[in-house]
């Protein structure tokens, strides 16, 4: 078995996920694949691939691959999309005597520009969580982004950060800034304190990122400085954009609920001091799956809710 979990040929990056809507070119291309893979028509398949591949991966070379994948694996019964990243697609390929991940990447022209199979090791994904969350901070923020649809979330389009949260303070008239907003320190949210939701233990801490002038992204790290904590029941309370070198727990170390883990800033692909925050269901955000967060207590425009996700346009804060 350890001799078949080797990539056939991996030619072109696999980024991170970016969508979870399978498209139609990859249906097309890896149901054909499937079904020639079964007939043992290797001419076929490599008649897919594009010129790279060709160079790297002839048919009489292919054809020994299909061989040893079949005799060890037997036949694809089935495969299930799992996500489509930047360039390549990923399933859950079942044959007949196991379950390997089956990623593959396509080229402009619709060619087979990668292909590799190895352990499927997909975490179960979390539909919400289990563990009990407070809302991490103090005092009345406003949801700027959240909810199950585009127009309330434009994060439901990534696989990861689906039912996130981008949060702010804003002040009577609906700015978030005093002054001109030119500096960090404008910003009403800027510094402030953000709080452990739930008991857990830190598995990622990132807090050298400078925080960008206002209206400036980086895009180089996206999240900025963060902070990843595990809760008991396995879900992955992740936070982005901290202040530069405001974070105060340690990777590995034990938070209880409430517990002070860092300030508020503009690091990362942010425009302006803001939390985000999200569930997911590893520690890894280039493979995880993003899970719906439900707080249970905290007021939402003035009125006590339970067990309850915002909205993008409302006001939340601790119920006590």
């Amino acid at each position: 078995m350890k001799n078949i979990l080797i990539l056939i040929a991996f030619l072109s990056i696999f980024n991170s996920a970016s969508s979870q809507t399978e498209k139609d070119n990859y249906k097309q291309v890896s149901t054909k694949f499937v079904s020639f893979f079964n007939e043992s028509k290797n001419d076929s398949i490599v008649a897919m691939f594009s010129p790279e591949m060709n160079a790297a991966l002839p048919i009489e070379k292919f054809t020994q691959v299909s061989a040893g994948l079949k005799l060890q694996l037997g036949s694809i019964k089935k495969i299930r999309f799992v996500r489509l990243q930047i360039s390549s697609a990923l399933y859950e390929t079942t044959f007949d005597n196991a379950v390997l991940g089956m990623t593959i990447s396509l080229n402009s022209k619709n060619e087979i520009a990668g292909l590799l199979f190895k352990p499927y090791t997909e975490s179960k994904e979390i539909v919400r969580n289990t563990t009990k969350m407070k809302l991490p901070f103090k005092g009345e923020w406003s949801v700027t982004w959240g909810g199950d649809t585009k127009e309330q979330n434009y994060h439901v389009e990534s696989v990861t950060q689906k039912n996130a949260f981008d949060i702010l303070i804003k002040d009577e008239q609906g700015s978030t800034h005093k002054g001109t907003g030119e500096s960090n320190e404008d910003y009403y949210a800027f510094g402030k304190e953000l709080y452990a939701p739930c008991d857990g233990e830190v598995v990622l801490v990132v807090d050298g990122v400078k925080d960008n002038i206002p209206g400036v992204l980086n895009p180089i790290y996206i999240p900025g400085n963060t902070v990843i904590i595990k809760t008991a029941s396995g879900e992955y309370a992740f936070f982005a954009h901290f202040k530069q070198h405001s974070i105060v727990v340690k990777q590995g170390q034990k938070v209880s609920a409430g517990v002070l883990i860092g300030l508020c800033g503009n690091s990362g692909n942010s425009s302006e001091a803001h939390l985000h925050f999200h569930l997911q269901n590893m520690e890894d955000m280039t493979k995880a799956t993003g899970a719906k967060c439900y707080f249970d207590q905290l007021k939402v425009n003035g009125v006590l809710k339970s067990d309850y996700s915002p909205v993008k346009g409302e006001k939340i804060e601790a119920a006590n």
